[in-house]
């Protein structure tokens, strides 16, 4: 239904149904190309959460455990089907929700499909062990069961990409999830909510509660959850974390990343090139994997920031809908200024300023939150703006001599996400790539994915996989069965090995 000023109203999706919340709040959501409301987004409270959590194990419990393997990759496989249907809808509600541009967001929904479909393959081929035991007359095997009922938390950089990292595997292993998106972008996954239900899956596997921080500290802190996936800031991990527990439940952490891109002498340095822009300036910088450190060696250290400053110049801002645009805006306000903040504390920390450095606001750009693409040479590691994620259009280029130098100024952060390294050589491909200590590393390419491969990260970035194998068995608890077939009593109080 539509509110006054023709704004779109969003419910609740508990338990299969469109729920008000209790106590009737709502919030705007804006989009980021003219800073104008355009949805209106339900802010649960405590009690609409403890109600999706109840719903979802009680279909867990009556219903979606018993449910064969078989029969669970089906109904994922025609969500997948429906999310390719829908992917240019579901790419244009995104882009207005958090201004990435469509040629973007319009890509991630058949990738996502792509996950859906991986995990459904998996379904039925959740297999267990047969273990071989020193006792000729003990049989032993582990299987693999579902959790029970899984809290999903996403960011708003890519909510349709973020939680296809997360469901799908959730759903094979045969668990029933609440989804909490964040706040600033949250159409989308309700909007999915309805593709869940016309696909056909019962009433209480798939719930959703929107709403700010009090939403997610709900579903943290309420109980009856059996683990919590959150993908965003590590302030926000720190604290889920740390709830969790307290209840003595585990969490899958995917957070930041400062991720060193690194070019060596020998690369080609066109790809290079090429690589070093998607690393940054694609999805605005605004994604966890981005290149923010470009370490270049230095006989090719001056033609890398020539090019690069060259190139950024000629990136085209615009309305994220219109597919000639080639970057969007900052996907809200709070990040807008975050961003400018990091640039300012940069030029203050004596970098080199080569390109952007500023919010654009000519023409069609003045009222959105455009920030040009800012790059910054003769970057020190030690500085503010090669340490901290800024999420967001600014690169750092950093000059170094020898492998050994590289490998120790791109080890030399808190983060540890994911890596690039550039070079014909292949011994030293496999010399940084075992070096390096990131979740992910890419060699000649930068920001690639794909369903089969695990992502996830080190130290403050997170732990935990998803996608993947691994990712599937984040989802599932592990049981031993031994069966003793001998016909002999045993002492009761000897030890039994």
């Amino acid at each position: 239904m539509n509110a006054p000023g023709n704004l779109k109203t969003y419910q609740l999706y508990i338990d299969g149904r469109w729920v008000t919340p209790e106590a009737g709040e709502t919030f705007p959501t804006y989009n980021p190309y003219n800073r104008q409301p355009w949805a209106l987004i339900a802010q649960a409270g405590p009690s609409d959460v403890a109600a999706a959590v109840a719903a979802a194990r009680r279909c867990f419990e009556t219903t979606w455990r018993h449910v064969s393997g078989l029969e669970r990759g089906r109904l994922l496989l025609r969500l997948a089907e429906l999310l390719e249907e829908n992917a240019e809808r579901f790419g244009r509600l995104e882009s207005t929700d958090n201004g990435k541009v469509i040629r973007e967001t319009r890509s991630q929904m058949p990738f996502s499909a792509r996950i859906y479909r991986f995990y459904a393959g998996f379904a039925d081929k959740i297999f267990g062990q047969v273990i071989p035991l020193d006792q000729r007359n003990v049989f032993d095997y582990a299987s693999y069961e579902p959790l029970g009922v899984v809290g999903l938390i996403t960011a708003w950089n890519s909510p349709m990409a973020l939680l296809a990292n997360k469901l799908p595997a959730a759903l094979a292993a045969g668990n029933c999830v609440v989804v909490k998106p964040s706040e600033h972008a949250s159409v989308t996954t309700l909007e999915f909510a309805s593709l869940v239900e016309q696909a056909g899956f019962p009433p209480g596997v798939f719930n959703v509660v929107t709403g700010d921080g009090r939403t997610g500290a709900a579903l943290v802190e309420g109980g009856g959850i059996d683990k919590i996936s959150f993908t965003g800031s590590g302030h926000t991990g720190r604290k889920i974390a740390a709830a969790a527990g307290r209840n003595l439940v585990p969490v899958i952490m995917e957070l930041g990343g400062k991720s060193p891109n690194m070019v060596f002498a020998d690369a080609d340095l066109d790809k290079a090139v090429v690589g070093a822009l998607a690393g940054i300036f694609a999805a605005t910088g605004q994604t966890c994997i981005a290149g923010s450190r470009l370490l270049v060696q230095r006989p090719v250290y001056r033609e890398m920031v020539e090019r690069l400053a060259a190139r950024a110049g000629q990136i085209r801002l615009g309305n994220p809908l219109d597919m000639a645009t080639e970057m969007g805006t900052a996907a809200n306000q709070p990040q807008f200024d975050m961003i400018l903040g990091f640039i300012a504390a940069a030029k203050a920390d004596g970098a080199s300023l080569v390109a952007g450095g500023e919010a654009a606001r000519e023409g069609d750009l003045a009222d959105g939150l455009f920030v040009k693409p800012t790059i910054f040479a003769d970057v020190r590691n030690d500085m503010r703006i090669a340490q901290e994620e800024v999420f967001g259009p600014v690169l750092s280029i950093i000059p170094f001599d020898e492998e050994e130098e590289a490998v120790a100024i791109g080890n030399d952060t808190r983060y540890g996400l994911a890596s690039g390294i550039w070079t014909r050589d292949l011994n030293r491909a496999l010399r940084v790539s075992r070096a390096i200590r990131s979740g992910m590393v890419w060699v000649n390419t930068y920001r690639a994915s794909a369903a089969q491969t695990p992502f996830g990260g080190v130290k403050e970035s997170g732990y935990g996989r998803e996608r993947g194998e691994a990712g599937l068995y984040e989802f599932v608890r592990t049981k031993n069965v031994m069966i003793d077939f001998s016909d002999e009593a045993r002492d009761p109080f000897a030890v039994r090995v």
